[in-house]
């Protein structure tokens, strides 16, 4: 068994934004550490593998996301069990809305989602949420800063159970009016950040895989990186986009 079991849902279909590069920097930020990581690809009608530690959800259009949907829905006892074993689920952009209750497309279509965020969303019958994100992150008693990309047509609502994992800076959010982006609630994480987000977020990466791996190291930090490429490069692009 690997110190980490890092599974990817669907990665042939929700791939519009690079979502590849968050799983490409979980396992070579574990990978630099020391730690034994296995990579899994889960599409539709396959199983989700016993003992994963973090399972990642990425985006893709409406069309997709009906696709999808129906298999996450026949998955969602597994998901489920897995959160509540302590497994890091991290979902972007449609990922974020299909790990919540439900989604309204812009034809009054609902997709029900499997409820594992107390989060709602519905999609306006114009205009999107597109721009760059500068925010403040908080996620088990961390603290960091988020820098990303947002493009999205739907606005998504927190219920009582779900939590912020962000206060926008700059940007939108998920609804463009209460300053929040993302959602957490226990281990389950969703967000709008592209980018992809974790490359140029080490910090956030960093948080889940203390999460994950915290069954290897008792729950203790994990022992610092060299981040100044990855700094280098988020200071440029906000540079570059002021």
């Amino acid at each position: 068994m690997p110190d980490l079991l890092l599974v990817s849902l669907y990665p042939d279909l929700l791939r519009t934004y690079g979502d590849r590069g968050n799983v490409l920097t979980l396992r070579q930020r574990a990978e630099w550490r020391g730690f034994d990581v296995r990579v899994e690809e889960v599409s539709r009608g396959d199983r989700l593998p016993p003992g994963a530690n973090i399972v990642l959800i990425g985006g893709g259009t409406d069309r997709v996301q009906v696709l999808v949907g129906r298999d996450l829905r026949s998955s969602a006892t597994e998901l489920a069990d897995a959160a509540a074993a302590g497994c890091v689920i991290l979902g972007i952009c449609g990922g974020f809305q299909l790990l919540g209750r439900n989604y309204v497309a812009t034809d009054g279509a609902s997709i029900e989602g499997i409820g594992l965020l107390d989060v709602t969303t519905t999609a306006p019958a114009s205009g999107r949420i597109v721009g760059r994100v500068r925010a403040h992150g908080e996620l088990w008693n961390r603290t960091f800063e988020l820098f990303g990309f947002e493009n999205h047509g739907g606005r998504t609502h927190l219920g009582s159970a779900a939590s912020p994992l962000a206060t926008t800076g700059k940007g939108h959010g998920n609804n463009g009016k209460d300053r929040t982006e993302g959602a957490v609630q226990r281990t389950v994480i969703g967000t709008y950040l592209h980018g992809p987000v974790l490359p140029v977020n080490p910090a956030f990466a960093d948080a889940l895989l203390e999460r994950a791996l915290a069954p290897r190291t008792g729950g203790g930090p994990l022992p610092p990186l060299d981040d100044g490429l990855e700094d280098a490069a988020r200071r440029e692009a906000q540079h570059r986009r002021r």
